[in-house]
């Protein structure tokens, strides 16, 4: 067995950030130490300049970790818990990652939407990125949380904006909206739209309010439940369904018969999250099971390494899977 040599690497910090570098090493440097903890590096904090000694590919990713918390400094940005754990975890997963010669390229993924560049965090949600450029149809399951339907979204937004298609129409099955409908306030939209938040959300975040408000009004983002696509053929179109472990064998062999001309469908999904009525299957379990081998298919599975919302929602999730494992 072959020895791995301990290397080190001096990082420079600007002298004029005292209070900047004292924000990102946090609180008894508390935020170094995760860096340390985390990617098995012995971190020396002096001043300005700081050292890090280990494994040489780890001390790449702890070294990198360590700029883009100081970056976020110069930003203005603060420095939150929250912060620094996706950070740490998004070069976890680039370090955890087997992709050869395509590591040093994910840097080089991402997509530009008017508002904001996203990138992805990690080999499954770069998978994801090229998937959706591949393929005209395409799956990406995975928990709350791995950016499965944000991901969807700003591609969409992106495929607007560079006029590969004409109009972005993003759709969910009403399934706990559909029961208590009647009891809500307001007209059909009014009721729907707190069901469809979460797409709006995510729009938000990536086109200004103006813009967002004209493409809605003139019909070329359009948000809908599912039970409105029957009877459309859906050209020109980027095409979303989200929370599809919802839909039944009808809704989603529907909705897969709606693909027209220069079409891009995209489904999203957790299929440990079905709100469906007991014994009724989830088309989205049937669908990745019928064409997992159809050629022109992307499936893409997330997990729990791709999570990019509160630290506490990946505790969560595993938390939830210890009982359901044991039941």
């Amino acid at each position: 067995m072959q020895e791995t040599k301990s290397s080190l690497k001096n990082i420079s910090l600007e002298p004029s950030s005292a209070d900047r570098i004292a924000l990102f090493v946090g609180e008894l440097n508390g935020n170094l130490k995760l860096i340390e903890k985390t990617f098995s590096v012995k971190i020396f904090h002096k001043g300005d300049k700081i050292n890090v000694t280990g494994n040489e590919k780890d001390i790449k990713h702890a070294s990198d970790a360590i700029l883009d918390l100081y970056n976020l400094t110069k930003k203005n940005i603060e420095i939150s818990k929250e912060a620094v754990h996706l950070t740490i975890q998004s070069h976890l997963n680039l370090s955890l990652a087997k992709v050869g010669n395509e590591k040093a390229n994910i840097s080089e993924i991402q997509i530009k939407t008017p508002k904001k560049i996203i990138r992805p965090r990690g080999k499954n949600q770069q998978d994801y990125i090229k998937n959706i450029n591949k393929y005209e149809l395409n799956f990406g399951i995975g928990p709350a949380g791995t950016g499965k339907t944000y991901t969807g979204v700003a591609m969409a937004v992106k495929a607007l904006k560079e006029k590969q298609v004409k109009r972005i129409i993003l759709t969910r099955p009403a399934v706990e909206a559909g029961e208590n409908l009647g009891f809500l306030p307001g007209d059909m939209k009014e009721k729907l739209d707190p069901y469809m938040q979460p797409l709006y959300d995510a729009l938000r975040d990536m086109l200004p309010p103006q813009t967002l408000e004209d493409y809605i009004l003139k019909g070329i983002i359009q948000i809908a439940p599912l039970a409105f696509m029957r009877g459309r053929t859906l050209d020109n179109a980027f095409v979303i369904l989200d929370e599809a472990q919802n839909t039944t064998h009808s809704q989603m062999k529907m909705f897969l018969t709606r693909m027209g001309k220069n079409a891009k469908f995209m489904i999203t999904g957790d299929p440990g999250q079905v709100d469906l009525p007991r014994r009724t299957i989830s088309g989205l379990k049937e669908a990745i099971l019928i064409l997992k081998d159809v050629e022109g298919v992307g499936i893409i599975y997330l997990d729990d390494k791709d999570i990019v919302r509160h630290r506490l929602v990946k505790k969560i999730i595993d938390a939830y899977k210890s009982i359901e494992n044991n039941d």
